[in-house]
C-alpha cells in the first residue's frame, strides 16, 4: 500500500484495482440509466406519464383561471 491507502496491487492486463473498481462502477451506472429508459419509454409508463401530463396541464390552466377570476 502506499501512503494514500490504495493497494498499490494490480487487476487483470495491468490496470490498477482503483481503476477497475471505477470502471466497474461507471458500467453499472449506464447499465442502470439504460434500464430506467427503456422502462420510462414502455407503453405502459409512456401512456402514464402521457396522462399524468395532461391532468397536470388541465389543473395549471383551471388554477390560473381562478387566479384571474380573483384578481378581476
Amino acid at each position: 500500500m502506499d501512503r494514500t491507502g490504495i493497494s498499490e496491487d494490480r487487476a487483470r492486463g495491468g490496470i490498477p484495482v482503483v481503476e477497475a473498481r471505477l470502471e466497474r462502477s461507471v458500467a453499472d451506472a449506464l447499465r442502470i440509466i439504460a434500464a430506467a429508459c427503456a422502462e420510462r419509454n414502455a407503453p405502459p409508463v409512456k401512456a402514464a406519464r402521457r396522462r399524468l401530463a395532461e391532468i397536470y396541464g388541465a389543473t395549471r390552466l383551471n388554477r390560473q383561471r381562478e387566479r384571474l377570476r380573483a384578481s378581476a
